[in-house]
């Protein structure tokens, strides 16, 4: 098992072969989780701390899900109540850290790059659970997954992002796995939500939504992230639904047996219909979270064969 680095902190920079061995790994612990068993004691002995300074249930969440299935010590670190918002730096949080002797750190954090730098100060593996707009790896590892179980390959598969861009860690991330393991990337969205540096990414940019989905296999919709916004950039959620939300006249445009697919939560009228979120045929939003617990094991996994033994 080949894992070019300590930590995980983007998909950006990784391998086919690196990304198809995590897949590969993940797929194992999704049928172990079907089959019951999943107590290991793979990380006995080992802490994992998950520290949140951005709220995500459903990350936070499967990530302690994962941890606990391969045997950690689990540890959410609560930051709205802890000494991070009474002025501690993020060098000041390391040495913390460092001295509770912390095997794996999960971190999300609103400043792209605060994972990295907190990688630089930490004995422990540090997995980025999403940085600001930079990236968030291991939900590009999970959608790829749940793609791949799908269609049963990533290659030469038309699949359309679609929503807001710009804002978008999850479409970043996506967008350098699935190039470098041979999809063909669709951006679709408002100019105002559609990244300037778009063009030098790999991928088609597409301003109408039929046009984009026209013989899509996956189309992947995304939450509008108004809390990151400056004011103008979409006129109404009414608007904005009409235009570029999900529903069953667009998503006629894409193949019939296209998956639909969204990291969550939803904004339901805004970016999706319900009727095609809750289609039990089409999409695959529910198979996402069970995902994701599967490749965040794979992931505890592979960077803690790279941790010296147990101190």
């Amino acid at each position: 098992m080949s894992h070019p680095s300590k930590h995980l902190l983007a998909i950006e920079g990784l391998e086919p072969p690196h990304i198809g061995d995590l897949l590969d790994l993940a797929e194992s612990y999704a049928l172990l989780n079907r089959s019951g068993k999943t107590q290991r004691d793979l990380l006995k002995g080992r802490t994992l701390i998950n520290l949140f300074f951005e709220d995500s249930t459903r990350t936070r969440t499967s990530f302690e899900l994962a941890g606990k299935r391969l045997g950690a010590d689990v540890i959410n670190m609560s930051v709205s109540t802890s000494s991070v918002n009474k002025g501690e730096t993020l060098l000041d949080t390391a040495s913390t850290l460092n001295a509770m002797h912390c095997d794996l750190l999960v971190i999300r954090h609103a400043q792209s790059g605060a994972p990295a730098l907190l990688s630089q100060k930490v004995d422990a593996a540090v997995i980025n659970a999403g940085d600001g707009t930079h990236e968030h790896p291991t939900q590009a590892l999970l959608d790829a997954l749940t793609i791949r179980r799908h269609k049963g390959r990533l290659e030469g598969l038309v699949v359309a992002i679609c929503g807001d861009i710009t804002h978008s860690r999850v479409a970043r991330s996506n967008v350098h796995l699935l190039t470098t393991m041979g999809s063909r990337v669709r951006l679709i969205g408002p100019p105002t939500l559609i990244p300037a540096d778009a063009d030098r990414l790999g991928v088609e940019v597409f301003h109408d939504m039929k046009k984009g989905l026209a013989g899509a296999d996956v189309v992947m919709m995304l939450r509008l992230q108004k809390e990151r916004m400056a004011g103008g950039l979409v006129p109404s959620a009414r608007e904005f639904f009409r235009f570029y939300g999900l529903d069953a006249e667009k998503l006629a445009h894409a193949k019939p047996d296209s998956i639909v697919m969204h990291p969550g939560p939803m904004n339901r009228g805004v970016e999706i219909d319900s009727a095609i979120a809750d289609d039990p045929v089409r999409s695959v939003i529910g198979e996402q979270v069970e995902m994701g617990v599967a490749c965040r094991m794979a992931v505890l996994d592979v960077l803690a064969r790279r941790l010296p033994r147990n101190r």
